[in-house]
């Protein structure tokens, strides 16, 4: 174009191109050069364009098409609303921030230093069965649920909102409500194995939803010993909060609360139980507490049991951990406290 632009000016000052070239080419150097600023000079036929010969609609739908697929349901606007969710908006060049560890304002100790240990009975072989009091006092279930972090309360909308799409609102209510009754027969089944009803408790299984769960902790279950509770309630007497322990047993030689969960994907790793061991962590402090209760624990045990049977996951919580847990369960407390 600019070329073209060029010779015009050339022409209009030269008044012709034709003579600008007469002298310095000669017509026999060029026998088929002619220039000119018209197009309809040029000789040669001008060549077709292939993609006139392309089905323009054809093409249209498929530009359409292509442009209109979307590969996820995500976009940049609700990946920056996600993000600012989790993770507060971006701060730029700013030094990072050194986590501070908060401390409970009324710190009581996990282990009861108060507590009178007595000799072990005869009939210690006995596992313990309290009735759960109902009383006044806010169960660890509840204390954990209206606790929860705005990043958990995010999470767990979400799957609910995803799991009400998929099974819409009836189906998705019948969904829980399975899990619940899943839940209470594996519990109900491990009982009658540590009460010495192993055989019908077999058989109950068999034929039964728990079967892939039984299935999954027997290799956990050979390392259980020494039960001392089932199902049995505890309340924390200074603290003032209850809740029901699946089980107080020895796990490999340590005496631990153990807690019973079922899942359908795999947590192979502590973390993948949420909030489970501080649960846990709270069990522990209220037996320590708990008058009814003529020992102490010092460890934990979640076992992850799943549905097709698969090797359950053990994760065992030392003293140490144990400790950790009990303070952000302190915490916890504390935040329900002041928010009731």
């Amino acid at each position: 174009l600019l070329r073209m632009q060029f010779l015009q000016i050339l022409s209009r000052k030269l008044g012709s191109l034709e003579m600008l070239f007469q002298i310095p080419f000669s017509q026999k150097q060029f026998p088929y050069t002619c220039l000119s600023t018209s197009a309809s000079v040029y000789s040669k036929k001008k060549k077709g364009n292939s993609y006139e010969q392309v089905d323009q609609e054809k093409y249209k739908n498929l530009v359409h098409s292509v442009t209109s697929y979307k590969t996820s349901a995500q976009t940049p606007e609700t990946i920056l609303e996600e993000d600012n969710l989790l993770y507060g908006p971006p701060a730029k060049h700013r030094p990072p921030i050194k986590a501070v560890t908060k401390t409970p304002r009324n710190w009581v100790p996990l282990i009861n230093p108060s507590k009178r240990i007595l000799p072990v009975s005869s009939d210690s072989n006995v596992p313990m069965k309290i009735g759960l009091q109902r009383t006044k006092m806010p169960s660890v279930t509840r204390i954990l649920q209206q606790t929860l972090s705005p990043q958990q309360v995010f999470y767990l909308e979400r799957w609910k909102q995803k799991m009400i799409e998929e099974l819409g609102k009836e189906g998705f209510e019948e969904y829980t409500k399975n899990l619940f009754l899943q839940g209470e027969l594996f519990h109900s089944a491990l009982e009658s194995i540590f009460l010495s009803e192993e055989t019908a408790a077999r058989e109950q299984g068999e034929d039964d939803v728990v079967a892939g769960y039984l299935s999954s902790v027997e290799h956990v279950l050979e390392d259980i010993s020494e039960v001392k509770a089932l199902e049995s309630g505890v309340h924390h007497e200074t603290l003032q909060y209850l809740g029901l322990v699946d089980c107080v047993a020895k796990y490999r030689g340590q005496l631990c609360v153990i807690d019973w969960k079922t899942s359908a994907k795999p947590k192979p790793f502590l973390q993948n139980t949420y909030d489970n061991p501080l649960q846990v962590a709270a069990y522990i402090g209220a037996i320590n507490h708990d008058a009814n209760y003529d020992f102490q624990v010092h460890c934990g045990l979640i076992v992850v049991a799943y549905k097709n049977g698969s090797p359950a996951h053990p994760h065992f919580m030392d003293p140490d951990l144990c400790s950790q847990y009990w303070n952000k369960w302190l915490l916890r407390l504390e935040e329900y406290v002041d928010k009731n």
